[in-house]
């Protein structure tokens, strides 16, 4: 880690989230000030903070609010060098049921963190994308320049909010750069996500029920996904620029059940094609892989941890605190 973060001050939205956590200890182990933006909830602090290692989570300042909040977003962001915005409505399925939500949170909300980048004056603004926003690869690898397609609304509001970060970069020279991870894994990840929903089904019962398992994805360990996060914001090159984070390999959902469970002993029967695990024809994502050019080309960044080291991390993890994921039903 080079000297850059030391005594800078940086805002993380969804800093409480899976990835974000990961990211707001990274931070603060380089020397950053860190302070974490997440959604109010009279619960107090949820996502994952209990997860992050304690001596790190005191040394970073919470500070709950919405999105939707613009004077919310301008109090957490003033004074703040860079900014990394990940909050966001992230479920696929849940934005089939409530668009209008999602839109409003991924796209309006992100038009408040720019304008917030705007009045504190941040010599960064790092947005988090997803690979979905290319719907099923019209030819692969997929790079940066790869059509962006609209397949769920979820989707849709991330393209939005990536060309709004592009267009206040073009329109107002605001130092916006996108950072793009492909399916991100690992510790900490909540049960809707497809691994967390195998192992941990594998791990309780004999059955592992999914919705279809042909399409493919790139899986990208979230220790690699925050180490290219960083180097997005250190590079000075990445200003106005899509930068895309993935290994390069693909694997199919049906592959990766065998995976892992062979990885953890277990010979589950797998009810696949489930109708509310399924999604509607036209919007399934049929196959994501990453060109890696841009990344080595501009940080010299590569994936460091293969996907069995990966899987056997997270494993480990969800073994450890089973009780408290949401396993045993469909999470949207």
């Amino acid at each position: 880690m080079t000297e850059f973060w030391n005594g800078k001050r940086v805002l993380v939205t969804g800093g409480a989230g899976f990835i974000g956590s990961f990211l707001s200890e990274a931070l603060v182990r380089a020397g950053a000030e860190v302070v974490v933006y997440t959604r109010y909830s009279s619960r107090g602090l949820g996502g994952t903070v209990g997860d992050m290692e304690a001596g790190l989570r005191a040394r970073m300042r919470f500070i709950m609010g919405d999105l939707k909040d613009p004077a919310g977003v301008m109090a957490a962001a003033a004074g703040c060098d860079v900014i990394f915005h990940l909050a966001a409505h992230i479920g696929i399925p849940y934005s089939y049921v409530h668009p209008v939500d999602v839109v409003q949170t991924n796209v309006m909300g992100t038009t408040n963190v720019l304008e917030a980048a705007r009045a504190s004056g941040a010599s960064k603004v790092v947005l988090f994308s997803t690979s979905e926003v290319y719907g099923t690869a019209q030819y692969s690898p997929i790079d940066e320049d790869h059509p962006l397609q609209g397949q769920s609304p979820y989707s849709a509001s991330k393209i939005a909010a990536d060309q709004l970060g592009l267009s206040y970069h073009r329109s107002f020279g605001t130092p916006v750069a996108i950072c793009r991870p492909f399916n991100t894994y690992g510790p900490r990840q909540p049960a809707r996500a497809i691994i967390p929903t195998i192992i941990g089904q594998a791990l309780r019962g004999d059955e592992v029920r999914l919705g279809s398992l042909h399409p493919t994805r790139d899986m990208l360990f979230v220790e690699d996904t925050v180490a290219g996060a960083l180097r997005i914001a250190e590079a000075p090159e990445t200003v106005g620029e899509v930068v895309q984070l993935g290994t390069g390999v693909e694997i199919g959902i049906g592959d990766l059940v065998q995976e892992i469970c062979t990885l953890l002993g277990k010979s589950p029967r797998i009810i696949a094609n489930e109708s509310d695990r399924t999604r509607p024809e036209k919007s399934e994502v049929n196959r994501l892989i990453a060109s890696t050019a841009r990344a080595e080309a501009l940080l010299g960044w590569r994936p460091t941890v293969a996907l069995s080291e990966g899987l056997a991390r997270t494993a480990e993890w969800i073994e450890a605190n089973i009780d408290a994921l949401a396993v045993d039903g469909y999470q949207i």
